[in-house]
């Protein structure tokens, strides 16, 4: 017999895929490079924001708007392994992850939606 509260215990000890994605704009190329605690979680918010106009990049809703979603997928790059200690911060660790594909990738100008930062 399935015990359900060891089953519910045991799911909210397991740490949802985090890492980096991109969104891809199939028309031209471009990507949109993040990072994500919750990877699943962050496709899901991604969709729905571009869909209802409301995503924070002006130039990749733009695409969006004019070429429409079967022109666009989130992919996963990479993910980060979690560590033993469940209560463990990746923030900082993601953030460094995230610099790292930055710099692989370069997703700005013409090849990408990200924004270089400022020094």
């Amino acid at each position: 017999m399935i015990d359900k509260k060891e089953l519910k215990n045991k799911y909210k000890q397991t740490l949802p895929p985090m890492g980096i994605y991109q969104i891809k704009n199939l028309v031209n190329g471009k990507v949109f490079l993040g990072r994500s605690l919750n990877l699943h979680g962050k496709a899901n918010s991604f969709k729905f924001q571009l869909r209802n106009g409301l995503h924070m990049n002006s130039e990749l809703q733009k695409d969006y708007n004019q070429f429409g979603d079967e022109n666009f997928i989130f992919e996963i790059v990479d993910t980060l392994e979690p560590k033993e200690d469940l209560a463990y911060d990746y923030s900082e660790d993601l953030k460094v992850f995230e610099d790292m594909w930055m710099e692989k990738l370069q997703p700005y100008d013409e090849n990408g939606y990200n924004k270089r930062k400022q020094k």
